[in-house]
């Protein structure tokens, strides 16, 4: 159910090079995931995955279309809280190969008579285009349609097609399974993960003789072909799973002749061969991972570069142009003349005696700055981890689960924060550090709460597997509360008893009237959310593609890196403003220091806004549209706190600095 990711790096920029994906380049593979070896008859299990859409983005159980069912049963395949989230039901299938063991014409089972309802939801399924996942030895089950001089690639296949009025089935299913010789050799390799190369790897001849040898096999591609093909449902009515059908069965994908009526059943068989192939193991998920070229990345990090550059030529200057310069003069004066020039100061220097005082809602500020930390911290060590590739995308669910388990851990870090910066507004005194900590604890997980729970009643209005069940819902509530919860009190605690930090200069008890300003602050802060969201809006595309489009997202370097550069520009853009504003004698910048980079989220529900309509132009129904605006509401949001945390540091760093090297009374 969690589709969002609210991402911002800051780490060691060697590890780019271990994350980045380039030709020829090798990256690590995912730890704890081997090599499985299959000796030729040794049975290969397939497992089926929720169907999904792009066109409704609701997932539903496979089973919940009249498909066949095991003979033992239907039983869920381990999963872990990652998989639970995100909607995946994996789950056992009657499908059976034996390795190395070509078999064709194999029959699978017939249908019961469509009663109106399973006929009615058949239909809706084709119209809504709804996908097939099969799942064999981790791989998801990959299709190739041919169009112009281009192969694409897709991974299912759809439950049917219409043709006018008339609704067709894909009843029989071609599967190839590409298999390579077990080496020791291939256990100690690493799986390349970039775009290596710009054609498919090439297959060897069919395989199914006596080359298996005592070696064993590897599973290193599983793909299908699917078929819809009119059956008689008479001719079946003697046969049992498994077993032969009387006629030759001739797997055309380009016509179809299956279609579905009331009151009729339908017939489902399939085919399965082994191909030989050059396609080591670490490289099997190549076919997967092989998306856009690396040229787009690249031009998405130089984008950012340019416009750090830009930012950064501003605070040089005013750091060590206008600010020194300032400084240098003022101390060199006598303190008659310090006096004299007291009376002629204009600009910044003008609120010496204010820029400290306590912003509106102090506690507020604390609790965004407390879960921002948080939120940082945990996309900081989550994108650490998937540049290592602990989080590959051949293991599902572990990027959420990992997420998950961080931003519970780092509630510490939130705590400690928010209660620190709490002491520094209130000049040491500590008192109500159990309120800010409370509410660090509560305020970021209220509003997930709040929005996540919305919109899971509206999947189980569905029926979606995309629902989280209500145990689900208890143990996360249970994980909150039992570590998330203490550990930000114990953060707090921390906090309460280390030292504050001490202003430079001393708060006049009247306040300095701002003086009016030409335009509204607030527009200008406003604005400046258009320079961190130009360094990111070409990565974001991938990103919304990934979660929306079904593609997978695994160029985590690339990511690395422009959300890197997204830190640095959210840190330079607040600290110009702060310094713009404390010009104009306006010294209340603690809120402006936050938004004018935490903008960036208005921006980049905007663009979901524009995703939605000119990309997703497909989506249908009103439930539809409501899910993918609550999930880029909620990643927004997460986006905001990180990205105003950083810009605020940032600018009380600088402010600190600014007001430590004057020499007022």
């Amino acid at each position: 159910m969690a589709r969002l990711l609210p991402f911002l790096v800051a780490a060691a920029a060697a590890l780019v090079a271990v994350s980045l994906s380039a030709p020829g380049a090798d990256g690590f593979y995912l730890p704890g995931s081997y090599p499985h070896k299959y000796n030729p008859g040794e049975p290969l299990s397939v497992k089926v995955n929720s169907l999904t859409s792009i066109d409704t983005e609701i997932p539903y159980s496979y089973y919940s279309l009249p498909f066949c069912t095991p003979p033992d049963g239907v039983k869920d395949s381990a999963e872990n809280l990652g998989e639970l989230l995100m909607g995946d039901r994996i789950e056992n299938s009657p499908y059976r190969f034996r390795m190395h063991a070509n078999d064709s014409d194999l029959f699978l089972c017939r249908s019961p008579p469509l009663a109106a309802d399973a006929f009615n939801l058949l239909k809706k399924r084709i119209d809504e285009m709804y996908q097939v996942n099969l799942i064999l030895d981790n791989l998801p089950a990959i299709r190739y349609t041919k169009k112009d001089d281009y192969f694409l690639r897709w991974t299912g296949y759809p439950v049917g097609i219409r043709v006018g009025v008339d609704y067709y089935v894909f009843n029989h299913l071609q599967f190839t399974v590409l298999v390579h010789k077990y080496e020791e050799a291939n256990v100690a390799r690493v799986m390349g993960t970039g775009d290596a190369t710009d054609g498919f790897p090439s297959t060897g001849k069919d395989g199914s003789g006596g080359a298996a040898g005592s070696s064993g096999w590897m599973v290193v591609g599983f793909e299908v072909v699917p078929c819809s093909i009119k059956h008689n449902p008479d001719d079946v009515k003697s046969l049992k799973m498994y077993g032969k059908y009387p006629r030759s069965i001739k797997c055309d994908p380009t016509t179809v002749s299956m279609s579905i009526k009331e009151n009729e059943p339908i017939v489902y068989t399939y085919e399965v061969s082994f191909v030989e192939s050059d396609i080591k193991w670490p490289s099997r998920w190549d076919a997967y991972l092989k998306m856009e070229g690396a040229k787009v990345h690249w031009f998405s990090i130089l984008n950012s570069l340019m416009v750090i550059a830009f930012l950064a030529g501003i605070v040089f200057v005013i750091l060590l142009r206008t600010v020194r310069r300032d400084l240098t003069r003022y101390e060199e004066l006598d303190s008659e003349a310090q006096a004299q020039m007291n009376e002629e100061l204009s600009g910044w220097k003008l609120v010496v005696s204010d820029v400290f005082r306590a912003p509106s809602n102090p506690m507020l500020l604390c609790v965004m700055v407390g879960d921002g930390v948080q939120i940082l911290g945990m996309a900081v060590v989550t994108i650490l981890f998937a540049a290592l590739g602990f989080m590959s995308p051949a293991s599902r669910g572990t990027l959420i689960t990992g997420m998950l388990f961080f931003y519970l851990v780092l509630g510490i870090l939130a705590g400690y924060v928010g209660v620190r910066v709490w002491k520094t507004i209130k000049c040491g005194d500590h008192t109500g550090w159990m309120a800010v900590s409370w509410r660090v604890a509560c305020f970021f997980p209220g509003i997930a709460f709040l929005i996540l729970t919305t919109l899971n009643f509206l999947l189980w209005g569905s029926q979606s597997t995309g629902a989280i069940p209500f145990s689900l819902f208890v143990i996360l509530i249970l994980l909150w509360f039992c570590i998330s919860v203490p550990l930000t009190l114990v953060g707090g605690l921390l906090g309460a008893k280390a030292p504050h930090i001490e202003y430079p200069v001393r708060t006049n008890q009247i306040p300095r009237e701002i003086p009016p300003q030409k335009y509204p602050s607030w527009l200008l802060v406003l604005g400046a959310g258009t320079l961190p969201f130009g360094t990111l809006f070409i990565e974001l595309f991938f990103i919304m593609s990934s979660i929306w489009m079904g593609r997978v997202y695994y160029v985590f370097g690339f990511l690395f890196i422009v959300l890197l550069l997204l830190v640095i520009v959210c840190a330079e853009v607040s600290l110009v403003l702060t310094y713009m504003h404390l010009c104009v004698e306006d010294w209340k910048w603690w809120w402006k220091s936050f938004f004018s980079s935490g903008s960036v989220a208005i921006y980049i529900f905007l663009y979901s806004i524009n995703y939605l309509v000119f990309d997703l132009k497909s989506l249908s129904g009103p439930v539809s549209a409501t899910l993918y605006l609550g999930y880029s509401l909620f990643m927004v949001i997460a986006i905001m706190l990180a990205t105003g945390t950083v810009g605020f540091i940032s600018s009380f760093c600088f402010v600190h600095y600014l007001f430590s090297s004057v020499k007022a009374d």
